[in-house]
């Protein structure tokens, strides 16, 4: 610990005598200054031991001394040395009293003690203090280095919560705790998620210190807790959060950057490994979509746990604009870290990993130029995160944007159903179609199980299909306009008929021989025939696409 009054008045060297102020002996002293200025406090910073003879001082005057005495109080000034027999045989008594009086510990000094033997014994004390600090600092950084190697972050925070006396906490990138240390800081390090996804949104590295209120009613929040973020990006990807009940020493400070720099380096993987696993991702899931799960076994090896082998889902995701944004900047900086800010395909990756880290499931994520694909468990917490990130873009998306199909720079995803390895080539043409019918409603996210299920008029929502139905009705209108028949009614109630003509010129309430004419002007006016059913389900599809809603 750092020098205090009570070390240097047991100073045997130094034969300090205490005469006033026994009480505050124990605060420590930053250091040992000599000054016999009239008014030495512009120049103080707080913590010195103020050390004078009282030169251009009115010593015996109890107005000066009580001036004098309570602005360095104000100041900071932890004690006052006065040296006797040099001006004065004797501690004025007007000092000692102002000293009393405002609880400023006044030491006198002896003549046979010069200042500079105070100074060196300060120094050699704040020394000596730095170099156990540092010492224990390294021991520190072993110890969390061992335990780092033999038990993982865990072990990790759980020696830093002992080198603190406090406790760790570990979060991922979405803000949700990974892992405390002791377990019962679970509870305080999940109230910080508000917090730690504040701090993620400035550039790393980046800090900060939150709490540290004392409340009686609530004595957990009474934690001092220092946010770290973790990484080497400008995105921080994690954070560690230290919680003590006072601020930390030299040697806390010490083992808290060890504990970051460790945590880095188990927590970021290097850019090369980094794209290596990406390579290996697309390699495997070529192998996949080509027909050949046991190559992508093979090459996997336990890199994906049971997801080759479970039924999973296979999602791919688009936004085109943000894609871009992000290929044109990495252009312009390439050896800048990629960043998931303003980018709905990144921050839907980091949704899907967390989730699937948290769950400890595997799963496989492959950016395809505009696109992503993510192959994850069936009914796992990756494919739920998935759904739940789409249904709260889609809640926040204005109407006005869904009505209009959404804009370029949201985010579009499609879903397969649940498949197998053989099928790997299927599931991933099921997610292409929900991505386009995705798409074309004006949706984030639509699962190919639901679009099967339902019908296939929402599918004819389409400019490129309205225009065909115009097109191909179009001609039959104006002869209805012109006021010579109802030919496209007729047409209507035929198909509807499945071509029962009885039936159908009962429906509009004509002889059957009145719609057989207007049948036969119908394959007139359209030039073809309306025994061929190609002909027959297109003007149904062209009905249905032009109905009023």
């Amino acid at each position: 610990m750092p020098p205090t009054l009570a070390s240097l008045v047991h100073h045997s060297a130094l034969k300090l005598t205490v005469r006033a102020g026994e009480d505050r002996l124990d605060v420590p002293v930053r250091w040992a200054h000599v000054s016999e200025l009239a008014d030495p406090v512009p120049y103080m910073e707080g913590g010195e031991l103020l050390l004078i003879t009282a030169l251009k001082l009115d010593a015996e005057d109890p107005e000066a001394m009580h001036r004098y005495v309570k602005r360095l109080a104000g100041a900071g000034v932890v004690g006052l040395g006065f040296a006797v027999g040099v001006n004065y045989d004797d501690i004025p008594e007007a000092l000692v009293a102002a000293a009393r009086q405002e609880g400023l510990p006044l030491l006198e000094v002896p003549r046979r003690t010069p200042f500079l033997a105070i100074s060196k014994a300060v120094s050699a004390a704040i020394a000596a203090d730095q170099y156990r600090a540092v010492t224990a600092g390294f021991a520190a950084q072993r110890e969390l280095t061992r335990r780092t190697l033999a038990d993982g972050p865990e072990g990790l925070l759980a020696a830093l919560a002992a080198q603190v006396d406090g406790w760790a906490a570990l979060y991922d990138a979405s803000g949700a705790v990974v892992a405390t240390a002791p377990e019962w800081a679970g509870r305080r390090a999940a109230r910080l998620t508000a917090d730690v996804q504040r701090l993620r949104e400035r550039p790393a590295p980046a800090s900060c210190v939150v709490g540290g209120a004392q409340n009686p009613e609530q004595p957990e929040n009474a934690d001092r807790v220092e946010l770290h973020s973790l990484g080497t990006s400008r995105r921080p990807r994690s954070a560690l959060a230290v919680g003590t009940a006072a601020a930390l020493g030299t040697a806390e400070r010490y083992a808290v950057h060890s504990a970051i720099a460790l945590l880095t380096l188990t927590t970021e993987r290097s850019r090369s490994l980094h794209e290596a696993g990406l390579r290996i991702d697309a390699a495997v899931l070529r192998m996949l979509l080509a027909g050949e799960p046991d190559h992508a076994r093979t090459v996997a090896g336990d890199l994906y746990g049971g997801l080759l082998d479970a039924p999973f889902r296979m999602l791919v995701a688009e936004s085109p604009a943000a894609r871009n944004r992000a290929a044109a900047a990495q252009a312009a900086a390439p050896d800048a870290a990629p960043e998931t800010g303003g980018d709905p395909l990144g921050a839907l990756v980091e949704v899907v990993e967390s989730a699937a880290a948290r769950a400890g499931e595997a799963v496989l994520v492959v950016p395809e130029g505009e696109r992503l694909v993510v192959l994850a468990t069936d009914g796992g917490a990756a494919v739920a995160a998935c759904v739940e990130h789409a249904s709260a873009l889609e809640a926040a998306r204005p109407v006005s944007e869904s009505l209009a199909g959404g804009d370029e720079e949201s985010l579009v995803v499609g879903l397969s159903a649940p498949s197998g390895p053989i099928a790997a080539s299927a599931a991933y043409k099921q997610a292409q179609q929900a991505l386009s019918v995705a798409r074309r409603r004006g949706r984030v996210c639509v699962e190919h199980e639901h679009v099967a299920a339902g019908s296939v008029l929402p599918l004819l929502a389409d400019d490129a299909v309205r225009a065909f139905a115009d097109g191909l009705l179009r001609a039959l209108r104006d002869h209805d306009a012109t006021g010579r028949g109802d030919l496209v009614a007729s047409v209507r109630a035929w198909l509807s008929r499945h071509g029962q003509w009885d039936a159908a010129a009962a429906d509009l309430g004509v002889h059957r021989h009145t719609l057989r004419y207007r049948m036969r002007r119908v394959e007139e006016i359209l030039g073809r025939s309306l025994d061929d059913p190609d002909v027959r389900m297109e003007l149904w599809l062209a009905l249905k696409a032009t109905a009023p809603d």
